[in-house]
């Protein structure tokens, strides 16, 4: 657990949209009729990723910088990231001249690096995980006698951050509950410093990937807690919250719900089928949420924070794929022919003549699916949603064909 907790006054929030107006985006805050209508509430979408740097983390790192004084900016700064509060820093740095170095851990997209490069910043790329490329970062610090932007334990970040809320409430001010994805808490933090501020009875939900849970489990628990970081939602793939984060969240009286990433998946689907929005993983897990188990937000106004949209090119084509499978948007399964002519046509012949179509086929003539005299079948189709792919299956076995679903199939490779 970090730097234990300080008091941050609620009026920071509009401090810092004061500080930053005019320098960031104010996002579009858009009804969603085709989210509400599958959630049965009434869904509104906050599109940080449409955010200059493509996603919220601008907010906080402007407010952080622009309260340097003049001897600050001279020593420049130093940060540590996942990615998306890299960017935020290193285009806010390059707008006020002052020197930036981030350091990001193995494996980081792509696409986040490169941006962060063309804004002009110095990349130290170490570590496995954000935590340790945060350690080699305080360390670089300390060594340049350079300022420290944390990416979330930092009550001005946090204030930064909190201007997403405060839009959200100028804009709908009777909101029932706001939905935002969390890793560190520094967005969650913020959220509850805007509602409070605002005066709103909005409940805050914060949402973390099942594989990346440590937030949530602190809250739970009351006792400091490190957990994993295995989850396609990088940007919320933080091990461990700061103490000053969890202790807002506390105070505010945060429900925090859990998203698997097939479920971070299929919201990403959706955002680009129904809205033509392109999220990030991390930036989809509040809507994932929402549309996975809306429970009792039923009838409810909700605001969801779209948190980014910066998400690898090679990674996207992959979760693309992860999401319709677990819609049921298409079906993979295995079959068995006689090896014999005439199989193939007369399989595809049953499903042409229901209008099903056939994305892949591949043919196995060796290897542990095969028998002598038999060839394995490898078919993907493509589906409306999972009832549909049941009934497809079945299709199959009624005529004749010996079939299984396959569960862990990559499609299209």
């Amino acid at each position: 657990m970090s730097v234990a907790a300080a008091p941050v006054a609620a009026t920071s929030v509009a401090a810092a949209a004061a500080a930053i107006a005019g320098r960031v985006e104010r996002t579009p805050f858009v009804h969603s009729p085709d989210f509400s209508a599958l959630a049965g509430c009434e869904v509104h979408l906050k599109l940080e990723n449409l955010q200059r740097t493509g996603a919220f983390k601008l907010r906080g790192a402007m407010a952080r910088l622009l309260a340097l004084d003049g001897v600050e900016r001279a020593r420049g700064v130093v940060t540590a990231s996942a990615g998306n509060h890299g960017q935020g820093v290193a285009v806010a740095a390059a707008m006020l001249a002052i020197r930036v170095c981030v350091v990001l851990p193995r494996g980081v997209p792509l696409a986040k690096l490169t941006a962060i490069q063309r804004a002009g910043a110095d990349v130290v790329v170490t570590g496995d995980g954000y935590d340790e490329a945060f350690a080699a970062a305080r360390e670089l610090a300390a060594q340049r006698g350079a300022v420290y932007i944390h990416a979330f334990d930092d009550p001005t970040v946090i204030a930064g951050q909190g201007t997403v809320a405060r839009e959200m409430l100028e804009d709908l001010p009777d909101l029932d509950a706001i939905v935002v994805p969390v890793g560190g808490g520094g967005l969650l933090a913020g959220t509850a410093l805007a509602i409070a501020e605002a005066r709103s009875g909005a409940r805050l939900i914060g949402v973390q990937a099942a594989g990346a849970r440590a937030f949530a489990d602190t809250l739970a628990t009351g006792s400091p807690t490190r957990g994993g970081a295995a989850t396609i939602a990088d940007g919320i793939a933080v091990r461990e919250p700061a103490a000053r984060t969890v202790a807002i969240a506390r105070a505010h009286g945060v429900t925090m719900r859990i998203v698997t990433d097939e479920a971070i998946a299929r919201a990403i689907v959706l955002l680009l089928e129904r809205h033509k929005l392109l999220a990030e993983a991390a930036g989809a897990a509040g809507l994932a949420a929402v549309l996975d188990a809306p429970g009792d937000l039923a009838g409810k106004r909700l605001g969801v924070v779209v948190s980014g949209g910066n998400i690898d090119p090679n990674l996207l084509g992959k979760v693309l794929q992860q999401g319709l499978a677990s819609a049921g948007r298409y079906l993979a399964f295995r079959t068995w022919l006689d090896d014999r002519p005439g199989q193939l046509h007369e399989l595809t012949g049953i499903l042409g003549g229901e209008h099903i179509n056939i994305l892949h086929v591949g043919i196995d003539r060796l290897g542990p699916y095969t028998t002598l005299g038999r060839v394995g079948l490898d078919v993907i189709v493509d589906t409306r949603d999972t009832a549909h792919a049941e009934e497809v299956l079945a299709l199959v076995r009624r005529s004749g064909f010996p079939a299984e679903q396959l569960l862990d199939v990559q499609p299209l490779a």
